[in-house]
Formats: C-alpha cells, structure tokens, sequence
C-alpha cells in the first residue's frame, strides 16, 4: 500500500515537466465560452402556460424567443396560470386560472339560499344512495340564478361573483328602473359597470325609432349581438357563438352553461307559406301593378293611418310597427310567453339549428332564449388540485377500484393479485361498462337531434382525428 503511494506521488512531481496521458486520469468538462454582456439577474421570474411548463422571462418582463410551435395548438394559445412556491407538498402541483376582477367579498344574501339535507350525500328522497362518490365537502349557498331573463330594459353589471356550485362564475345585475338584483351566467369578458340588456319582451320602440320604423337585420345585429345581451335566438345572426341557450319557449337555457362553453347558430329552418298566404302575395302583386287607393269610410272620406285597417302593411299597430313577413313586433310590456305562443304558428321560422362543441346538430326553439358570447372562466378545465384535501373540499368521496373489492362487493372482486376471473368490465351492477355496449332504445327517436356526435363505438380514437 505505502509503494503505490510513494509510486503516484512521483508521478505527479514528474507531470510537471513532462505529461503521462496514459497515467493520469481526465474528466470530460465543458468549456463556457467568453460572453461580452453583463450577466442576468439570478432570480428571474417564471410564468406556467396552459401545458404546465415554465418559461423564463427576460430583464424587461417579455418572455423569451421560443420557437413557433407547428404541432400542438394548445402552445400556439398560451396563457398564464397562478402557480405558487412548493413550500408545502400540496401546493407544489397547484395551478388556478387568474382572475384578479371577482368580487372579493360574500354573495348577494337575499339570493341565496343554504345547501343541506340527504343531496349533499348522494342520496334522494328515500335516502338512498343515487350517486357514489359524494359527501362532505364544505358549507354552501346556493345562488338563484335567472336563467330565463324576461325582465326588458338595460342592466348594469354591479360585480362578477365565484360560485362554488358550478364552474362558471355570475354576475350580479341591477335594473335600472327597478333597482331589482338578479343573478345571471357571465360571459367571458364582462366587467364590472358594463350594460347588458334583454329583447325577449321584444325589440323596443325607442331602437325602432332609429331604425326608422321598421326592423334592419343589419343595424338590429349590430345594436343587439353584444356580449351578455340576451334574445331569442331566432334573432341570433348566423355563425355567432352563444350560450346559455333554452331548448324550448318557457324554458330558460339548459345548454352551455358550464366555464368555457358556447353553441354556434348554423342555420334556421323558414316556415313553409300556407295557400292563404300565397293567395294574399298574389292578389297584392296584383294590385301593386293597378294604382292604389286610398281606404275611404262609409261616408266617402278617407281614413287616416289611425283609423285604418291595423292588418295593413302601411299603418301601425299597438304593439309596434310589423315585420317584413307581416309579423308584429311586441313591445315591452307583453309578456314573451304570450307572445310566442300566438305567433307560434305566425313566426318566419320553424326553428333553429345549432352546432354544439361536441360536434352534435340540434334543433331549437326559434323563441327560446340565447346569451351572446362565451361563458365565463374559459381555463377553468385547465386547473390542477394539487392535493386529494382539496378534492374533499369539493364534495368529492374517494373512489376504489373493483378489483380491490371483496367478491361480495363486485363482480371484478376476490382472487389472488390483479384478477377480475376472466369477466369483461362491468359495473358493479353487472352492467357491462366498455366494448361499444348499447344503453339508449332504438324506438326512442330524437326529434330535435340533426346530426349526433361523432362516437368511439367502442374504438379507440386515432390521435389524427
């Protein structure tokens, strides 16, 4: 041992004037090239974006020049999650979309009301079990939310509210006349102070007047498609995107009203003319061609535009000036439900079609309710728990596997290791869970279904698609 010593400190005084590669042992080692720029700070800030990576940002606070994603369309539209310091392991993978405008403070009071009973559980009235999964979770409120909104005249936005019911957040309005409060679904983009309004009572005179007397689509759109309006959508120009939409007259919207969602207007079925109908358009074409008269009384004099026939196209009724299609306009002291049950029949439009983000065509009602825009918190789906605490917070019960079940509590129970026996997936009700099995009756039709979604039928869908 002393020799191998003695051997290798000779070696080392001898390298000094001669080199022994073969003897002396080199690392592989990087050399940093000279750099002529002051040095960075050494703490520099990071922004998550929607595909939870990190990007450093530069001394001015821009993010750094980074290649132009080709492949991934979620790297094209980035945007910036709140992340925090993992000084706790729970919060070390905890992301939460920014939304610095909510309101900081408690709900409307005399909207809400507690949320207790047997529900919380999962259970009905019988107290059994409906839903698995359910039960704890902390105290809530439940908000009244205006889902049909009948009440006309302009609303000012007093404050976007969180709401631990669902997942979009809500805005709290005030009528301006009535000083009343309600609580509606918020688009995304709508602020604190902005003015939304309802046309479901119909178009009021004050824009008719504008208009000159008789409804312009054009001008029509462009005063009513504002972001948080809502109207019938028989009104909704082709191609915009809409939300909270009500799937018949007295219904308010049952479709998009979860964060982020929003249905696209494709089409509108017109109303087929009857033989009365087209009878009137040729016996007035007719007349067009010989020189009109004016309607005279029983005593010879004319009639003014007061006293003349209402039916006419060239005089105004008390419910406004009429359509182009001989429709009226109703004002804004008729109620919408009575208005659309009496030109049900009357109305230029059979119904309406509408895309939803699944790709389904669906029909409905052209005098059911629509909101312009997209609903609010639109990367909610991109959060992250961070912790299982935070899932029970949510009113989330943990769920087990079946093959980690007794063979009394499920068909994939009992055995040794990792073995269902040789059975296809199925509930624990014996209900078979994959392979394309078929729940709905065929006798069952959809009438208001144009095109289904695209489905897997028990395939895997290709990455491509």
């Amino acid at each position: 041992m002393l020799q191998s010593q003695l051997f290798w400190r000779s070696v080392a005084t001898s390298s000094r004037h001669t080199c022994l590669p073969c003897l002396i042992r080199q690392y592989a080692t990087k050399v940093e090239p000279v750099s002529t720029t002051p040095p960075s700070s050494p703490i520099q800030p990071t922004v998550a974006t929607s595909d939870t990576s990190t990007k450093a940002l530069q001394t001015d606070g821009t993010p750094q020049p980074t290649q132009p994603a080709t492949s991934s369309r979620r790297q094209e539209t980035a945007f910036a999650l709140r992340t925090y310091k993992p000084r706790t392991p729970g919060v070390r993978h905890l992301r939460r979309p920014i939304n610095d405008h909510l309101w900081k403070g408690g709900p409307y009071r005399p909207l809400t009301f507690p949320k207790i009973g047997q529900g919380k559980g999962g259970r009905n009235n019988r107290g059994r079990v409906t839903v698995r999964h359910r039960g704890g979770g902390h105290r809530r409120r439940i908000r009244t939310v205006d889902y049909k909104r009948e009440a006309p005249g302009p609303h000012t936005v007093l404050r976007i509210e969180y709401d631990p019911n669902r997942s979009s957040h809500l805005a709290l309005l005030e009528n301006n006349q009535t000083k009343a409060k309600s609580y509606i679904i918020a688009a995304d983009g709508l602020r604190e102070g902005d003015v939304v309004e309802s046309f479901r009572a119909g178009i009021p005179q004050k824009l008719l007047d504008e208009m000159g007397g008789m409804p312009d689509p054009g001008m029509l759109a462009v005063r009513t498609a504002l972001r948080g309006n809502c109207l019938p959508i028989r009104m909704a120009p082709m191609g915009s995107q809409v939300f909270n939409i009500g799937s018949a007259v007295n219904r308010g919207g049952v479709f998009c009203r979860s964060a982020g969602t929003y249905a696209t207007v494709i089409s509108k079925t017109e109303r087929p003319k009857t033989k009365k109908e087209e009878n009137a358009n040729e016996s007035n074409s007719s007349a067009a061609i010989a020189e009109p008269e004016q309607e005279k009384s029983k005593d010879g004099k004319p009639l003014s535009t007061s006293t003349a026939n209402p039916d006419s196209p060239n005089t105004s009724n008390a419910t406004g000036p009429p359509h182009s299609t001989g429709r009226a306009v109703p004002s804004t002291t008729t109620k919408p439900t009575a208005v659309a049950r009496k030109n049900r029949k009357k109305g230029e439009f059979l119904d309406v079609i509408i895309r939803l983000q699944s790709g389904e065509l669906r029909k409905v009602s052209p005098d059911a309710c629509c909101t312009f825009g997209v609903a609010s918190n639109p990367h909610w789906h991109f959060r992250q728990l961070g912790k299982a605490g935070r899932a029970r917070w949510l009113n989330k019960r943990p769920s087990v596997r079946g093959m980690a079940m007794n063979a009394a509590d499920h068909p994939h129970g009992g055995g040794r290791g990792k073995s269902k026996g040789n059975r296809p997936p199925v509930s624990p009700w014996g209900t078979p869970a994959k392979s394309g099995y078929k729940t709905r009756k065929k006798r069952n039709t959809h009438v208001w279904l144009v095109q289904d979604r695209e489905r897997n039928q028990g395939k895997r869908r290709s990455k491509n698609a």
